[in-house]
């Protein structure tokens, strides 16, 4: 695994240097605010302590500026062990060794997560108490997670100067029972709210949906991430509504007006064939039934 061993010898000034002249760097707080949602769904999911994650990530990443970080979205200095996706390749413990590369940070916070479930080696770590920070920790150099013999005292000093146990608090006792709100568009199709650095992989596992049952419903194949405050229907559209007639607004998509009115998508481009290679206007009349 990596970490950056190097900020601690640089200088203050030239670290100030740096930061100025990349003008990317995240702080440390930064990158808590930014990912600790992301952990804490991780947490809810599959159980391992939210403020393991943070600080491995910030471990791993040197608060997300590190170049397998940045070039490779690799948050967790995983390695590629038998992975077929994409590469990345640098030095750690030997030169020039083979990393996972990802296609977003929630990618590589979602891989971290399946990494520990996935190998034998690491299976006892769940027995640990989720707010048993300190057992987590010693338990990952325990299993091999990283070389370097202070890994766990690395861990528990960043988990306990930034105050990331707080986040292992948060439905302590309710991780499996994760709770959402379920909302009933009027078109009669439940949909829920896309929370902050959510994906449809994300919210298709935590409502036990199928990937390709929310990509079906939202007439959608990308699992970027959503837009917080984004429309996800967990049901399928309907085929009309009660409304005739939407007057388009400029620039306005035949997609978006399929998720305002909860009509399938197809169903709306056979009625209005016309607009379907051609950008609206304000003032177009798109058939709704």
């Amino acid at each position: 695994m990596v970490f950056s061993k190097k900020i601690q010898s640089l200088s203050c000034l030239f670290f100030i240097t740096l930061i100025v002249i990349k003008g990317q760097q995240l702080s440390r707080k930064e990158y808590i605010v930014k990912f600790a949602p992301l952990a804490v769904k991780q947490m809810q999911l599959y159980k391992v302590p939210a403020s393991i994650t943070l600080a491995q990530g910030i471990l791993e990443s040197n608060n997300g500026n590190s170049r397998l970080a940045i070039k490779g979205n690799n948050h967790f200095g995983i390695k590629c062990h038998g992975w077929e996706g994409k590469k990345i390749y640098a030095d750690d413990d030997q030169k020039h060794e083979c990393f996972r590369k990802y296609k977003d940070v929630i990618e590589s916070y979602r891989d971290h997560s399946l990494f520990l479930k996935k190998y034998d080696r690491y299976s006892f770590l769940f027995d640990y108490k989720i707010k048993d920070y300190k057992s987590w920790a010693s338990g990952l150099k325990k299993a091999g997670y990283a070389t370097n013999s202070k890994y766990p005292e690395l861990l528990i000093k960043i988990i306990e100067e930034n105050e990331l146990y707080k986040y292992d608090k948060i439905r302590s006792d309710q991780l499996l029972a994760i709770s959402r709100d379920i909302y009933l568009h009027s078109n009669k199709i439940k949909y829920v709210i896309a929370n902050d650095l959510e994906t449809y992989q994300i919210i298709a596992e935590e409502l036990n949906l199928k990937l390709w049952q929310l990509y079906k419903y939202n007439d959608s194949k990308s699992d970027k991430i959503l837009a917080t405050g984004t429309k996800v229907f967990i049901q399928p559209k309907r085929n009309k509504c009660k409304k005739r007639i939407h007057i388009a607004k400029e620039n306005e998509t035949l997609y978006e007006i399929s998720q305002y009115y909860g009509i399938k998508m197809k169903k709306l481009q056979k009625r209005n064939s016309f607009f379907i290679e051609t950008q609206l206007k304000s003032g177009d009349k798109i058939r709704l039934r």
